[in-house]
């Protein structure tokens, strides 16, 4: 039995977003899920546009998401590969030169759609003689390349979708070459797919139609035809696409926001599915919880607020040994950053929101006082000593008893002397890291 090889290939001309990351990890944790390999190709073919510097975001992106790859390629890498595959098509009348301008196949179109027909091209490059082609060329016309369609109806099985078929009859025959030369998208990418052994395609819903164009390629160049996996795509919560555009979006923007990378891989891959959007620890797991014949056939609704309760459920469950070096880089005393962590981490959002709740700590913090002589009296029976995690229940009671607080009335004065807040982290556990001299200098009123 075949290993499965899959391969996510973006094209390096911008930062990958959510959207981005839904195709990478679906194969992803397909390969995991099926023992197979996952192929990182850069499909850089686009010289004017692909960088260097977009090509090395998409890998450190996904290696933050954990998506480490098996096989690495460019496609810019394999234009001799392309050439021969070019030529063969050639031999064989598929592919053939065309001659009209942009603006002739634009008139051309208007005209058909004003008559009622099917605004595809209607060949009349292959009526040209070659003494119409060379006068074309004297003129200074360079061609650009069709690939003849088979007028059938191209059937598969798709893994998410069922049972799918493409009527060819309705598509215009493709440009896979460009007047410069170069190749566009299909043909590099059915001649990469074929020679380096990509046995499943998983890819989103915008190339179903391709799908039609490159089963026929496939075949007219004597490769096997893989099998096809079109999923859902994400969209905004109003529905609308996503695209590079979108920096807040970028996979790069989020880990700068500060999100944890396991749940906006639990997001990405889950919306849209049979299974419940949760938190998960490891993408073995996520592997594990991912079926495409279970991704809906609607559009899956990203919602950045779903995000951030995702993320603080990761959060709320993370153990002091994964946050420790992050909490030090926040300047948090390591003698102090594991009770500090179990003190505030039920408050976060993210982990970079403990730096609030260090400052809360540290100070300075101006305490609010709404009554100077509810806090005299708290400050006089405040414990000398050091704190510790009964000091906070045995201060309380005693100030209950001097002033008959209870309630709401007692413990949000104490919490806004304390901590300037009128919210925060269970002051039992906070007030110890605090300490005896700033929560007296907050209680006098001082900034401490």
């Amino acid at each position: 039995m075949t290993t499965p090889l899959v391969r996510f290939a973006p094209s390096p001309t911008g930062f990958l977003h959510i959207g981005n990351a839904r195709p990478a990890l679906l194969n992803f944790l397909f390969a995991r899920k099926t023992l197979g390999r996952f192929l990182l190709r850069l499909d850089d073919t686009d010289r004017a546009r692909s960088t260097a510097a977009f090509a090395q975001a998409i890998q450190e992106d996904l290696a933050w998401l954990g998506i480490v790859p098996d096989l690495f390629a460019r496609q810019s890498e394999r234009t001799p590969s392309h050439d021969a595959a070019k030529e063969k098509l050639i031999a064989q009348g598929r592919l053939y030169p065309c001659y009209e301008t942009a603006e002739e196949l634009d008139r051309r179109r208007k005209r058909q759609l004003g008559r009622g027909l099917p605004p595809i091209y209607d060949r009349a490059a292959l009526a040209l003689s070659d003494a119409e082609k060379s006068a074309l060329e004297a003129e200074g016309r360079r061609p650009h390349w069709r690939f003849k369609l088979d007028p059938v109806v191209v059937a598969w099985t798709d893994l998410v979708r069922g049972e799918s078929h493409v009527d060819c009859a309705s598509l215009s025959d493709p440009v896979l070459i460009r007047e410069d030369g170069s190749a566009l998208y299909t043909l590099p990418s059915v001649v990469d797919d074929a020679e380096m052994g990509v046995t499943h395609i998983i890819r989103g819903e915008d190339h179903v139609t391709n799908t039609g164009v490159q089963v026929q390629l496939f075949q007219a160049l004597g490769y096997p035809v893989p099998v096809f996996a079109h999923h859902n795509l994400l969209t905004t919560a109003d529905g609308e696409g996503l695209s590079k555009r979108l920096g807040h979006l970028s996979l790069r923007g989020l880990r700068e926001a500060g999100y944890e990378p396991a749940s906006v891989a639990a997001l990405a891959a889950l919306t849209g599915t049979s299974e419940a959007v949760r938190p998960v620890a490891s993408l073995d797991y996520l592997a594990s919880l991912v079926d495409l014949g279970r991704i809906s056939r609607a559009p899956a609704k990203f919602d950045p607020a779903e995000l951030d309760g995702i993320n603080a459920q990761l959060v709320h469950a993370m153990p002091f040994a994964e946050a420790r070096d992050r909490l030090i880089a926040m300047e948090v005393p390591e003698e102090t950053s594991e009770s500090f962590w179990e003190a505030v981490k039920a408050n976060l959002v993210k982990v970079g929101d403990a730096a609030l709740w260090w400052r809360i700590v540290a100070g300075p913090v101006s305490p609010v006082i709404s009554d100077p002589d509810f806090a005299a009296k708290a400050l006089a029976l405040l414990p000398e000593g050091a704190f510790d995690g009964g000091t906070w229940k045995s201060w309380t009671e005693a100030v209950k008893r001097e002033t008959g607080a209870k309630g709401r009335a007692l413990f949000m004065p104490l919490r806004q002397a304390l901590t300037g807040l009128d919210h925060g982290p269970d002051l039992a556990r906070l007030l110890p890291l605090i300490g005896r001299g700033r929560a007296a200098r907050r209680l006098a009123g001082e900034a401490a």
